[in-house]
């Protein structure tokens, strides 16, 4: 081989390297900012319980691009729990893309029993309040019974269902359940072989005029007259007892969602 193939070689060589670079980078730069997912405070999970918490907020965060945070405490120094909540991520920028990004976070302060779960940045339009809030009532139970591992274990398989859905869908309408639907589709299915066993009997053409004559009929026409139609007014009752709280603005100046109660 000669000085002069041998001496493009190389240089082919290194440019390859260098276009890869930027390649390097970007796979680099697409890790996740989060690396940790359970904080527990409160002492309510065993060493092993926080582990699987974190090998699957880990496998479904990824799944979502939202950091899934399990965060635990006892007592909030008298703060109210959102403000805790928003502090907390203003202090600490939890996201699982960048500090202060993709997060939704469950927080449970076992001296006042309060329970809040928060959305922020992508959590916040895919788990707005109403969506917290049915998430909430299905893992407060299990909160109230001490099965914090389960409850935890729920909010986030729930929070990464539930965000698969377009924003403004309700996720728990019975028209998404899959037993509904095969449902549906069987019943679909009966009527359409139904139909076609009806009709491989050969199609009925005798109706109610087969055996009318017209010329002796003294039936000359008939007529429906419409009198008057009464339309009745009530008012619709406004539901002034909804509980659970709301999203809101930390000092930072992020929005989010949210919904809290007592357990």
């Amino acid at each position: 081989m000669s000085k002069k193939l041998m001496t493009r070689g190389v240089f082919l060589f290194v440019a390859f390297i260098i276009a890869l670079l930027p390649f390097t980078k970007l796979v680099n730069a697409a890790s996740p900012h989060q690396k940790r997912f359970v904080y527990d405070e409160a002492k309510l999970l065993t060493k092993k319980e926080a582990e699987k918490l974190e090998a699957l907020a880990n496998e479904q965060s990824k799944d979502r691009d939202t950091a899934f945070i399990i965060l635990t405490v006892n007592g909030t120094d008298g703060k109210d729990y959102v403000q805790y909540v928003e502090d907390y991520y203003d202090d600490h920028a939890p996201g699982y893309d960048k500090p202060n990004g993709n997060t939704a976070i469950l927080f449970i302060d076992m001296k006042e029993r309060n329970v809040y779960l928060a959305g922020f940045q992508k959590a916040e339009k895919y788990l707005d309040n109403n969506r917290l809030e049915l998430i909430r009532n299905k893992i407060t139970p299990d909160i109230s019974k001490g099965k914090y591992f389960q409850a935890f274990s729920s909010f986030i398989q729930l929070s990464h269902d539930y965000m698969g859905y377009k924003p403004g869908i309700n996720p728990d309408n019975i028209l998404f359940k899959w037993w509904f639907q095969l449902i549906v589709s069987l019943g679909v299915a009966s009527i359409i072989v139904a139909l076609m066993a009806y009709r491989s009997g050969g199609r009925v053409t005798v109706n109610a005029r087969t055996y009318l004559d017209t010329n002796t009929s003294r039936v000359i026409r008939k007529d429906d007259t419409f009198i008057r139609q009464t339309v009745t007014k009530q008012r619709k009752p406004s539901n002034n007892n909804k509980s659970g709280g709301g999203g809101g603005v930390t000092r930072g100046g992020f929005t989010h969602s949210g919904s809290g109660g007592k357990f």
